[in-house]
C-alpha cells in the first residue's frame, strides 16, 4: 500500500502531519505508536498499530518517517530510524513549502524542515534531523545525524553540530563554533566557544 507511515503519535507527530500535508508530495497512510496513541488526536489519520506491526506494514516496501520528538536525548529517534532502515523502508526528507532550503545545501534522509526555517547555501544537515519552525542553519554549517535544532535557533555560518545533539529554542551558536555529539544546549543559550561531546550547557559560554 502506498503512503507514508508516521512512527510516533504525539504532539510532534501532529506538527509533522502539518508539514507533510503542506508539502503535498506524500499521502499519509497512518500512525504507528504504542496503544495509547489509538486514543490520541491523530488529526483524522488511522492508528495502524505499534512497533511490532512495522514488519508487516513494510513487508512490500513503503515509506516511513520518525515522528517522535526529541527533547534532550536522541536515543528514541535513533532507535526507530535504525529499525525502519532494517525493514527496508524508504525514508524521505520532508520540507515545508514555507521554509527556505537552498538548492546548494544538503538535507539527509528522514529529516523534516518545518515552517519558516531557513537552511542556507552549502549547509549540510544529516539524516533523521528536526529543523524546527523558524530555525536558521546558515551557510557552510554542518548539522550531524539525529539532531534537533529547535524553534528559533540560530546556527551561524561555518558552525558544526555533532550527532544526536539537541539545541533548545532561541539558542544562538556563533560563527565557526563546534558543538560535540550528544550535547544538550538549553533554550536561550548563546554559544560563543567550542563545546565538548556530551555537554549539558546552560547559560552563555
Amino acid at each position: 500500500m502506498n503512503g507514508l507511515i508516521l512512527v510516533g503519535g504525539g504532539g510532534h507527530c501532529r506538527s509533522c502531519i502539518d508539514v507533510v500535508e503542506a508539502e503535498g508530495k506524500h499521502t499519509i497512510r497512518g500512525i504507528v505508536d504504542r496503544a495509547p496513541a489509538a486514543k490520541a488526536d491523530l488529526l483524522g489519520y488511522p492508528y495502524l498499530g505499534d512497533d511490532s506491526d512495522l514488519p508487516a506494514l513494510l513487508e512490500n516496501g513503503g515509506s516511513a518517517l520518525v515522528t517522535v520528538g526529541q527533547i534532550k536525548s536522541a536515543e528514541a529517534r535513533k532507535r526507530l530510524y535504525a529499525l525502519l532502515r532494517s525493514f527496508g523502508a524508504n525514508l524521505p526528507g520532508v520540507v515545508s513549502p514555507h521554509a527556505h532550503v537552498s538548492r546548494h545545501c544538503t538535507i539527509g534522509k528522514g529529516t523534516v524542515v518545518f515552517h519558516g526555517a531557513i537552511v542556507n547555501a552549502r549547509a549540510v544537515v544529516g539524516a533523521n534531523c528536526i529543523i524546527n519552525s523558524r530555525a536558521l542553519v546558515e551557510h557552510d554549517s554542518i548539522v550531524g545525524d539525529h539532531c534537533h535544532i529547535s524553534t528559533g535557533v540560530i546556527v551561524n555560518g561555518g558552525s558544526k553540530v555533532g550527532e544526536g545533539t539537541f539545541i533548545g529554542s532561541g539558542a544562538i551558536v556563533y560563527n565557526g563554533v563546534n558543538i560535540g555529539s550528544g550535547c544538550v544546549i538549553a533554550a536561550g543559550t548563546v554559544v560563543k566557544s567550542d563545546v565538548p561531546d556530551g555537554t549539558l550547557l546552560r547559560g552563555d559560554r
